[in-house]
């Protein structure tokens, strides 16, 4: 189960938020994941317990360089994300994110010892009609 806090939230919000998932009984069986900001990553990982995961919510398709504003897999994993989000529907159609630049954020992650959400990119108003992004139904 993952939840993705998009561009929300403040420290004091978030602490709330790690407080009562930190308290709360979790089906062992369930592996649970936060997705929040990346500056957030690491204050998130500190008030959660082990159980519930971190994932950021983008990285970049390799390790360093002139890249101003991106962060890669190995940054995310050093501030304590164990998962990162890749593909969302927003990172598609507000920045142009092609399957291609997705694919090898993926690999590059994945390479890192970060595991990935990949999100296939549907619009809300495709998800509401049953359609993926081949147009086929759901």
């Amino acid at each position: 189960a993952s939840g993705n806090w998009k561009m929300n939230g403040n420290q004091s919000s978030i602490a709330g938020i790690c407080k009562t998932l930190s308290g709360a009984t979790l089906d062992e069986n369930t592996e649970v994941i936060i997705g929040c900001p990346a500056i957030y990553v690491m204050y998130a990982r500190n008030l959660l317990p082990c159980k519930i995961n971190v994932a950021a919510q983008n990285c970049y398709k390799v390790p360093s360089g002139a890249f101003t504003g991106e962060i890669s897999p190995a940054m995310l994993k050093d501030v304590g994300a164990s998962w990162v989000i890749i593909g969302h529907s927003e990172r598609r159609q507000v920045f142009g994110e092609s399957d291609e630049l997705i694919a090898e954020k993926a690999q590059h992650a994945l390479a890192e010892g970060i595991k990935v959400i990949a999100c296939i990119g549907e619009t809300l108003e495709e998800r509401e009609c049953g359609r993926d992004k081949r147009g086929g139904g759901t």
